[in-house]
């Protein structure tokens, strides 16, 4: 793990190979990429962060918004001296990686939203949903806060010890004000109207058993993004490419090779 001058903390496998930049959801950090490294590292540069205020990163000075976060995203690229990357977003990072490629289109080679959304803010039930997350983690002790989250992210076959093993890592991620910071932004974007200004190679990629973000949330992504291409991850819950790495790679992979026999 690397921390940059700017305090946001990166894992990143190396080398000269293509990279990726993997942006991860809400209740995550950059170990949720430890799988796709492992299917990935030896075609792919892997670089993952802590979004600010979570996990190894500092707590940002203020509420970023959704833009600071694409700006954050654009300032890892910077520092590791990269000008452009592919980004693989889940959930919560799937909506910053969609920003990043609205506003900084010049640094995004192409795009990965991984059961992700418009934004909460594309529905008023939605919205107000995201905005109380926050206040229920300031109520509440983390580790049952993550407990209580932890078994919506996966299948229902999910095993217990892998439902366990989400909410663990959940814990060690979030913490206030950073969390509070991330569910606002969400609360406060919708980015259906915008959808049509993507303008590069998109995947979009979601769990079959998704019941957070549902496949079809990411139907309507993959509609409004020209040209954007949709696969399912049989049997997967939210955290797909945690509980099925192999088939999310697998598709990364399909998907990279699609857009660069095209080039």
């Amino acid at each position: 793990m690397n921390v940059l001058p700017s305090g946001i903390a990166v894992a990143d496998t190396g080398g000269d190979l293509p990279p990726v930049l993997c942006l991860h959801g809400i209740g995550s950090s950059s170990a949720a990429f430890a799988g796709l490294a492992r299917e990935l590292s030896d075609r792919l540069r892997i670089i993952a962060w802590d979004a600010p205020g979570y996990a190894a990163s500092a707590d940002p000075p203020a509420a970023p918004g959704m833009d600071g976060y694409a700006d954050a995203a654009a300032g890892v690229l910077d520092a590791l001296g990269l000008e452009r990357s592919l980004v693989l977003g889940v959930s919560f990072g799937g909506v910053i990686a969609t920003r990043l490629a609205l506003r900084h289109p010049d640094r995004v080679t192409a795009l990965v939203l991984a059961d992700s959304t418009r934004g909460s803010g594309a529905s008023p039930d939605g919205g107000a949903a995201m905005r109380a997350r926050g206040a229920e983690l300031a109520a509440s002790d983390p580790a049952d806060f993550a407990r209580r989250r932890a078994p919506r992210l996966l299948s229902a076959a999910a095993p217990p010890e892998a439902v366990e093993a989400v909410a663990d890592a959940m814990r060690a991620a979030i913490r206030l004000p950073g969390y509070g910071h991330a569910a606002r932004a969400m609360a406060d974007t919708d980015h259906g109207p915008r959808l049509g200004e993507v303008a590069v190679p998109t995947l979009v990629v979601v769990g079959s058993a998704d019941v957070v973000c549902p496949p079809a949330e990411s139907r309507r992504l993959a509609a409004g993004i020209p040209g954007a291409r949709y696969a399912e991850i049989p049997g997967a819950g939210h955290l797909a490419n945690q509980e099925r790495p192999a088939a999310f790679a697998a598709a990364v992979a399909d998907f990279l090779t699609s857009h660069h026999s095209k080039e």
